[in-house]
């Protein structure tokens, strides 16, 4: 019975996945609202989960030169290799069973960020959405989630979507099938366990996914997501240039990549602080996915 309605729920995402130019039959996901909670409806209580090393509030005093604020090794957080294999030379092709845009008739857009919870970044990019008063979804990795729990529950509990996006982050097609579901399956344990809820989607690291990832992916009741406009925050470029390169390729339905952890990710912070007062300007609405 849980497979079957599993099952049922997977078809449901059938009208979502269409790459920007391209017509890609997927799974469709219904949309969940950003903006302020609905009123009555108070945020969820949960005990918090102790952290089990003491952070401090911010980033070291000094500064220093990108990558070098503080050292991710610190807190388990490995930089990670560019994230988007799917966006440049060599990409695979798209998979017909992702979504890379959402249809819509509004201008609902889709921030999505990758590879925290990260003690420094994370709190800084929901500082910035909750200022905006608008939701977007995490894919975070196991473990980094098991290191800072507390962070989670802050993302969940201002009306975020946290997902899945595996243990370690390695790249799911070049993985056993038994690996791939550890990767996945124990970073949905692991979620459930902290928020009391499993996670309804998942996005492969470096946007690569093959028939038998996506196939145990489906089996733990999870939906594929890629992205339409990949921020290139990864490769560093400037806080200018990924705000430049949001807004240039913003449409409505976009899936935007971008990190909140694996890396020094503070000009993904600049970035955010100055373009998402923009599409808001245009009357886009960034909302948050959900099944």
């Amino acid at each position: 019975m849980a497979s079957d309605q599993r099952t049922t729920t997977r078809r449901r995402f059938g009208q979502a996945a269409v790459v920007v130019g391209v017509l890609a039959a997927g799974r469709a996901l219904v949309l969940a609202g950003g903006g302020a909670p609905e009123a009555g409806v108070p945020p969820r209580a949960r005990p918090r989960p102790p952290e089990p090393h003491a952070v401090p509030a911010g980033p070291p005093p000094g500064g220093g030169p990108a990558g070098a604020a503080h050292d991710p090794q610190s807190y388990r957080l490995r930089p990670m290799a560019g994230e988007t294999s799917r966006s440049g030379p060599g990409a695979s092709p798209p998979h017909p069973e992702v979504a890379f845009h959402l249809s819509t008739d509004r201008r609902e857009v889709f921030l999505t960020f990758d590879d925290g919870p990260h003690p420094f970044h994370t709190p800084d990019v929901l500082r910035i959405l909750r200022r905006h008063h608008v939701r977007a979804t995490f894919f975070v990795i196991g473990e980094n989630a098991i290191e800072f729990p507390g962070l989670l529950c802050d993302i969940a509990d201002e009306g975020h979507a946290v997902a899945n996006h595996t243990w370690t982050h390695p790249q799911l097609t070049t993985l056993p099938p038994g690996a791939v579901r550890s990767e996945l399956g124990r970073t949905s344990s692991l979620i459930e366990d902290i928020l009391g809820t499993a996670p309804d989607l998942a996005r492969a690291p470096y946007g690569e996914w093959d028939d038998p990832a996506l196939s145990i992916c489906n089996e733990l009741g999870m939906s594929p997501v890629g992205w339409a406009i990949d921020s290139q925050d990864w490769t560093v470029p400037g806080a200018g240039t990924i705000a430049h390169t949001v807004l240039s390729e913003m449409h409505p339905g976009a899936i935007v990549l971008s990190h909140d952890g694996g890396g020094d990710r503070r000009q993904t912070v600049e970035a955010l602080d100055w373009y998402l007062p923009r599409l808001l300007d245009e009357g886009y609405r960034p909302i948050r996915i959900a099944p």
